[in-house]
């Protein structure tokens, strides 16, 4: 049984005393002044620095430390787990298929399992959304848990530094590699609140800087390599699993950032031109619980502003019901039995818990250059980020504020809330019969209530090291993974007669030659019905192209907004695809390897390749690829260096992936099969 506990710290009390809505209208800033860096006040030493504790982080630290690594994990808020726990998202996003199979990456399904283990079920919270919803507070135990676990069975050293982030990178005089990476790691000063006890956006730019503050003593801390005896390319790997790509923007690696250009591979794009403004959206979730008795509901000062956004949506989801349910986190007892089209769902109850993420809710969507949240480079430029010692997490803190504010607006929306920005307004009706879940031992751990971080959807990617077929450096594309029906009018009208030949020529797979050679008509050529097959897999991910698009006009929450248009062109269902290996090495910078939501993707990719699943099955490809370097004394990017011709070493690499339970391909994966229509 799931318990929130009632004994609360004087600090809890007072905050509790104080409405959220009051807590981020808060606008003082917090004074700190410009000092120079001091000396670090202590030195640590590892074989893999992760930085960033999601689960793509996560996965790195626990394939590591099965192999008898020593891991130093950092990570902004005090959570591990990312998704799961610190975003709220505590919803696996899995497919039917693959969920049936139960193939995932051994390191997930252990996850999976500790969660099963912990409630007696893996759905405590009977949501629909998902085969599995949960507390965030317990994921962050049960994979903390995991992580110690690994570390004894495979006798490697976790050092864990939670509210840290990194500052500056030290780089080689040949700038192939990072020597070291400064951190800052915060406390709460003595008689101030504890952490979480504030949002977000009051306090991540005080966490960047190096100089204590009237709410956080700062503690410096270098990085460095584990001292090797053995001849070595790199000394030790330095991970990027951050959920912005902090590190590509710090070390300044080509990345691309929003939407790309219209291209043979990227047909769907709306844009010409690079537009790294118009990101997909990101959400504060929170937790809200279902009560015998209406409860008093206070309205934010804020709401009239973000009321013309919120929306069912839809008007088959115009039902407070379905919407609570959708992801249901906690359930004491069943309700009725109902559906959802596919779904199977029971109405609420009292006590049930859900939570919150909503594409026309919570979902915070800037896509302008006056609100973007993650900074361009040419933004971080201006704002003195990319100089040393100015780098402040490379974040619009006005729009994380916004963010907040939109999502407990919404929040009073569900329960007091008559109007619909898409629908009727009559179709809105309140349902007061819920209380707002806030306090350190709520599901958030949060004195208001938010989750301690943003659910990230995008983020930076990284543009890949050239390849044959990849001139200007490697990334995976729509056109891999997309089951989309290019000969739709749409595509012949919008690209040119060029561009359309080529799409059709790279979709003819085996007979893509044969196509050039013989000047094949679009109309004549056969699509492959599978992703392409990456000879450096080491990896897998499956799930739909999902957009959450940016919004017109600034700001989002503008009455009468609409989404940026062409956006969702390219939304639908995927094939089952591959993490290839390339997809995980930057340009420039040999020890540096990156996973999660920052590998090199494009746009419409990206929203594919941005799950539970698929974040821990590029971390745990990065964290055995690292140990695998130390092993045969040879860099990551020396394995594919010849691509497309395959290395012994990386056939070797690849061997011991799956050996180890970490698949690198679906079942029959296959250039011969084309009969992808089960998945």
């Amino acid at each position: 049984m799931v318990c929130f506990g009632k004994k609360w710290s004087l600090w809890q009390r007072a905050i509790a005393s104080v409405s959220v809505s009051a807590i981020l209208l808060e606008s003082a800033v917090l004074s700190v002044v410009a000092a120079p860096p001091r000396s670090p006040d202590k030195t640590v030493e590892c074989e893999v620095l992760v930085v960033g504790g999601g689960l793509a982080g996560a996965a790195t630290a626990y394939e590591s430390l099965l192999a008898g690594r020593t891991v130093c994990l950092t990570e902004l808020t005090d959570w591990v787990g990312g998704q799961i726990s610190s975003q709220g998202t505590s919803a696996l996003d899995e497919t039917t298929r693959q969920r049936s199979l139960l193939y995932y990456s051994r390191g997930y399904k252990e996850l999976r399992r500790r969660i099963e283990n912990k409630y007696g079920e893996l759905n405590p919270g009977e949501c629909w959304v998902s085969f599995s919803c949960y507390i965030p507070a317990d994921a962050h135990e049960l994979l903390f848990e995991q992580l110690e676990d690994a570390a004894d069975r495979g006798d490697g050293t976790l050092k864990w530094f939670p509210a840290t982030v990194i500052k500056e990178l030290e780089l080689s005089g040949d700038g192939k590699q990072i020597d070291r990476a400064i951190a800052i790691q915060h406390k709460p000063r003595p008689g101030t609140p504890p952490l979480n006890a504030k949002p977000l956006s009051q306090t991540i730019e005080d966490a960047y800087r190096y100089a204590n503050s009237s709410q956080f003593e700062k503690t410096i801390i270098r990085f460095s390599a584990k001292p090797r005896s053995d001849n070595q390319p790199a000394d030790w790997y330095v991970v990027e699993a951050t959920e912005t790509g902090e590190l590509i923007a710090l070390a300044d690696v080509p990345y691309r950032l929003g939407l790309d250009p219209r291209t043979h591979r990227e047909p769907s794009s709306p844009v010409t031109t690079t537009d790294p403004y118009c990101t997909q959206g990101f959400t504060y979730t929170f937790a809200m619980e279902r009560t015998e008795q209406p409860q008093p509901q206070e309205k934010p000062s804020f709401y009239d502003q973000y009321a013309p956004y919120y929306s069912y949506e839809l008007p088959r989801l115009a039902n407070f019901d379905l919407v609570f349910t959708y992801r249901r986190i906690w359930s004491p007892r069943s309700g009725e039995p109902g559906s959802f089209g596919p779904f199977k769902w029971t109405t609420p109850t009292p006590g049930d818990i859900s939570m919150q993420n909503w594409t026309w809710g919570n979902d915070y969507r800037p896509g302008t250059s006056k609100d973007n949240l993650i900074y361009s480079r040419e933004q971080l430029q201006q704002t003195g980020q990319l100089q040393s010692g100015g780098w402040l997490g490379g974040l619009r803190a006005e729009t994380l504020r916004r963010g907040e504010e939109n999502a407990l607006g919404y929040y009073y929306w569900l329960v007091q809330g008559t109007t619909d920005s898409q629908l009727e307004d009559d179709v809105k009706q309140p349902n007061p019969n819920h209380r707002f879940l806030s306090g350190f031992d709520a599901p958030m751990g949060t004195a208001h209530g938010l989750s301690k971080y943003p659910y990230i959807r995008e983020g930076r990617r990284i543009i890949g090291r050239p390849y044959f077929g990849y001139e200007e450096g490697f990334s995976v594309t729509e056109l891999d993974i997309s089951r989309r029906d290019y000969s739709k009018e749409y595509y012949q009208e919008t690209l040119s007669p060029r561009m359309y030949r080529n799409l059709w020529v790279a979709l003819a797979g085996l007979k893509s030659a044969e196509a050039i050679v013989n000047n094949t008509a679009p109309e004549d050529i056969m699509r492959r019905t599978r992703s392409t097959i990456y000879p450096d897999a080491v990896g897998i991910a499956q799930y739909p192209i999902d957009f959450h698009p940016c919004m017109t006009l600034s700001p989002p929450e503008k009455p009468g907004n609409t989404e940026r248009e062409g956006v969702r062109i390219g939304q639908g269902s995927s094939f089952p695809a591959q993490i290839p290996l390339r997809a995980l090495i930057p340009q420039k910078i040999d020890n540096l390897l990156v996973v999660g939501k920052s590998i090199a993707t494009s746009h419409t990719a990206a929203a594919a390749y941005r799950v539970h699943s698929f974040e821990w099955s590029s971390g745990a490809a990065a964290g055995m690829t690292i140990d695998f370097a130390f092993d045969r004394a040879i860099a990551p990017y020396q394995l594919v260096e010849t691509m497309p011709r395959v290395t012994r070493e990386l056939r070797d690499l690849q061997s011991r992936l799956q050996w180890s339970g970490n698949p690198i391909a679906f079942p029959d994966t296959s250039i011969f099969n084309l009969d992808w229509s089960q998945w």
